[in-house]
């Protein structure tokens, strides 16, 4: 019998008296993939960033032993001499994880130096040699650029070249597919399946989705709030879950030809109401020919399409093919080269005429990191209120506040006039996306922009957001232009969509006529994957 390569027993890990992690256990084996599932804070990063001594000094570890060559609990020196070189780990978000102001050639050289004591020349060699196995272009050139001069799937190979630069046997990746597009997810998967497979390595793949690690699991544990609450082969776990939480976080994914108007959740596994028909008014908005350029880069060329009201409008395409480009553009965020937007036949947008602050509260965004987009400093009912002032809605700060009220209850947000005196900090993902979703309603506009609005949040956050989408379009009559790279959530959520490719749209029309007969290459190679 095979014997693992490395066993974590009985692992618990608690901060302030606060049980963060409940007795873990997991065997890793040569040439096996063990994906560990489950929601933002279950505990399947702090378990593997133990392994690694890379948790908070002020965690403890009342019980546990790691397994390798020997036996020693997490609170051991000892596992510090396997970083890098026993043991690679592959970062969630790349262009945090690199440093933006060094080559990238120069970070994974770092690594080659440090434990395998080779010298320059060698060690810059090797790194060519590891940026072709990752298959990224022109290696020799690659070496010598910044992380911010290559794309996000360019950044994560970078990642994985420098995880695997020391030859370790065990790779540990961190959600690394997370915010990728779909087609440079499917490559990464490949590629990480492959490259375990031909060194033979033992990984750890973490992740909130189980249809992601279907395909590179061997085996599978879900965790719940510190809990392992079901372990197993990969085929039987994803096939015949036992768990009512592994059957939700199976069933939250929007799923092709879903007939349910709003998803299944981990609170409500069955989801409800078959999906009404969309009433389509007026067009809206009309975008003619509109045209952006950096210098001599065109980001997006010649654009047209018609946004009907109460509709869903999808647009999809990878990474740099000028989706939020064009967003910003009919935000008024950023000046069209050439073109015309018109708001119901009128001029709106031009390249000599930008958006009127009368006009600016028709159309709102919702970000696709909450986060980001909301000021920390400042109280979550003074940013839902600000657009108010900005717009005269509202006639004192009493009726503002009211009114804020009413918009944290729709989007339903728990105790929301307490949430309302309190910073973005003590919120959730979800919880952050929905205060943003409230703030874009607080102007009330009549169509909202959604980039990549459910991208970074756990498959069943997002099924309670795209569902408060849903509703909120079912009872304002609201209209959307929703980006993402998402196939099953376009399709899902979307009344027509748009295909884009370096720049321009190369297909449109109702959803399920272009994902089921799909007419243009780019179009039929996009939705295969």
């Amino acid at each position: 019998m095979e014997l693992p390569i490395l066993s974590l027993k009985n692992l618990r890990i608690e901060v302030a008296e606060k049980v963060l992690v409940e007795e873990i256990s997991f065997d890793l084996f040569p040439g096996k993939c063990l994906a560990i599932v489950g929601e933002s804070g279950s505990g399947k990063t702090l378990s593997c960033l133990t392994l690694l001594q890379l948790n908070p000094l002020s965690f403890q570890y009342p019980s546990g032993v790691i397994i390798k060559e020997g036996q020693w609990n997490p609170n051991s020196s000892v596992i510090r001499e396997w970083r890098g070189k026993k043991i690679g780990m592959i970062f969630q978000e790349p262009m945090s994880a690199l440093n933006p102001a060094m080559r990238v050639g120069e970070q994974i050289t770092e690594a080659l130096v440090y434990h395998l004591h080779l010298s320059q020349s060698e060690a810059r060699q090797r790194v060519i040699a590891l940026l072709n196995e990752v298959q990224i272009p022109s290696p020799e050139t690659a070496i010598d650029k910044y992380p911010h001069e290559m794309s996000g799937g360019q950044r994560q190979r970078v990642m994985i070249a420098m995880a695997i630069s020391c030859e370790p046997e065990i790779l540990l990746a961190d959600e690394p597919t997370t915010a990728l597009d779909v087609s440079v997810q499917q490559a990464v998967l490949d590629l990480l399946r492959k490259i375990q497979l031909d060194r033979q390595m033992a990984m750890i793949f973490v992740s909130h989705d189980l249809a992601v690690v279907k395909s590179v699991a061997d085996d599978i544990i879900v965790m719940q709030r510190g809990l392992v609450i079901e372990q197993g082969d990969a085929q039987s776990v994803i096939e015949n879950p036992q768990q009512d939480y592994t059957k939700g976080l199976l069933n939250c994914r929007p799923h092709g030809k879903s007939k349910l108007y709003y998803l299944p959740t981990l609170q409500n596994p069955f989801g409800q109401d078959a999906r009404p028909e969309t009433v389509v008014g007026e067009s809206l908005l009309q975008v003619k020919a509109i045209t952006k350029k950096f210098g001599d880069f065109v980001a997006v060329s010649e654009v047209s399409f018609d946004l009907f009201q109460g509709e869903t409008l999808g647009l999809i395409g990878e990474s740099g093919c000028g989706k939020s480009t064009l967003s910003r553009m009919l935000m008024g965020l950023i000046p069209i080269t050439s073109g015309e937007v018109f708001w119901q036949q009128n001029p709106w947008l031009s390249s000599n005429r930008g958006m009127k602050k009368s006009e600016r509260r028709r159309v709102q965004m919702v970000f696709q990191d909450p986060f980001s987009s909301l000021n920390p400093k400042i109280k979550v009912g003074e940013q839902i209120m600000e657009p108010m002032r900005v717009h005269g809605i509202g006639g004192s700060e009493k009726e503002r506040f009211q009114k804020a009220l009413q918009w944290m209850e729709k989007v339903g947000m728990p105790d929301p006039e307490e949430s309302l005196n309190k910073y973005p900090h003590a919120f959730s993902g979800g919880q952050r996306q929905r205060i943003v979703i409230a703030r874009a309603l607080a102007a009330e506009p009549q169509y909202i922009i959604c980039d990549e609005s459910v991208a970074a949040l756990d498959v069943s956050v997002q099924a309670q957001v795209l569902n408060l989408l849903n509703q909120l379009k079912a009872e304002l009559g609201l209209t959307f232009l929703f980006i993402s790279h998402d196939l099953h959530v376009v399709r899902y959520m979307c009344d027509r969509v748009m295909i884009m490719q370096k720049g321009k749209i190369v297909e449109s029309g109702e959803t399920e006529e272009v994902f089921s007969d799909p007419k243009h290459p780019y179009s039929q190679s996009l939705l295969s994957k």
